[in-house]
């Protein structure tokens, strides 16, 4: 069984067109496929966005019943398929549901003019799935013949982002380690990272999940029992279980993406008070960036002994104040800024706070 990528994530939404476009406008991702029923997606339509190597999907059903509804009533907006790149679709398939994977779609070929896909899918923790696609060409269509070529003009004069850099997941009390067997037992992935948080009200036990290249990486957590409901617990209730929690992108230049991100209406969680008057304390040397400019913009950084990580992560605009993003730039940093961990979970508790209020 062997994953290269993340092939493309799908996102369940209320309306496919608006959330195409804060996707292009905010966050400066392209329109490059559409699907539809005129096109052969019954019951749905379907924008794929494009930035760096990053595929989003966004779909959205067309009536009040079928299963896209259905997950929009349960969650909200959010994300219903991590889709993994392979040489075998079919094959590894078979053997995840060998490994007790539950299925969901039998291996499916889709083949026409834009090349030939295949497509299989298994059941992932709580509702969200795992797609196996097949590219038998690099310049294979989306889904040939179902989802049509689609032009549009970036939003900004250049990308923000490179890729995907990794998806964190936020789970129920108690199904952490399942997950973490589910996917090192089924899917030949390893645990390579271990963060337990804990504030004066709430914490949280965290693990990473990821291939053996990294290249496919789950960060997950899960609430710890405190004195009060903490910001995971706050997930779960408003999204209705488990999910997906961000959706963390690789950028050439963090800088220059948060100023771009703020003129766009993006709003910044700010870091914990003092947060920048013991960094140089803390890491000693910064890789050439000046403390004022990460002050400014409430970049977060941390280094390990491969180099530096910087990061910053958005406000949510989800309704249920679920989802949000992670902006990571990684100068031959390896880990995920196990120093920051801490500062953003009690900036998400700061948030949940003030939106309460």
């Amino acid at each position: 069984m062997e994953f290269t990528s993340v092939d493309h994530v799908e996102l369940y939404v209320g309306d496919a067109m608006l959330s195409a476009y804060f996707f292009c406008h905010a966050l400066g991702f392209r329109m490059v496929a559409h699907a539809a029923p005129e096109s052969g997606l019954e019951g749905r339509r379907s924008i794929v966005l494009r930035q760096g190597s990053s595929r989003v999907v966004v779909t959205s059903a067309l009536g009040s019943e079928g299963p896209v509804a259905e997950y929009v009533r349960l969650h909200g907006d959010g994300v219903k398929d991590v889709a993994f790149a392979t040489p075998d679709a079919a094959g590894a398939f078979t053997e995840a549901v060998r490994r007790g994977a539950k299925a969901v779609m039998e291996p499916t070929t889709y083949e026409g003019a834009g090349g030939r896909v295949v497509k299989a899918t298994i059941a992932g923790p709580g509702d969200l799935v795992h797609s196996f696609i097949q590219r038998d060409s690099p310049a294979s269509g989306f889904l040939p013949d179902v989802y049509l070529p689609l032009e549009s003009p970036p939003a900004h004069a250049e990308e923000l982002f490179s890729a995907l850099d990794h998806v964190a997941l936020c789970l129920a009390r108690g199904t952490l380690m399942d997950a973490v067997e589910f996917y090192k037992g089924v899917l030949g992935f390893e645990q390579t990272h271990e963060e337990n948080v804990r504030t004066e009200y709430s914490g949280m036990n965290s693990r990473v999940v990821q291939t053996a290249e990294g290249r496919i990486c789950f960060p997950m957590q899960e609430p710890y029992t405190g004195t009060r409901r903490g910001q995971l617990e706050d997930f779960l209730a408003a999204h209705g279980g488990s999910g997906v929690q961000h959706l963390a992108f690789l950028s050439p230049d963090i800088t220059r993406a948060v100023d771009v991100l703020a003129r766009a209406g993006m709003k910044i969680l700010d870091a914990p008070p003092g947060y920048y008057q013991t960094l140089e304390t803390r890491l000693g040397d910064l890789g050439g960036f000046r403390r004022e400019t990460l002050e400014q913009r409430n970049i977060l950084m941390d280094r390990d002994a491969w180099g530096h990580l910087l990061q910053v992560f958005t406000r949510t605009q989800h309704a249920r104040r679920t989802l949000f993003f992670e902006v990571i730039q990684r100068e031959s940093a390896r880990g995920f800024g196990g120093a920051n961990i801490q500062a953003l979970y009690e900036a998400k508790e700061r948030e949940v706070l003030r939106a309460a209020r």
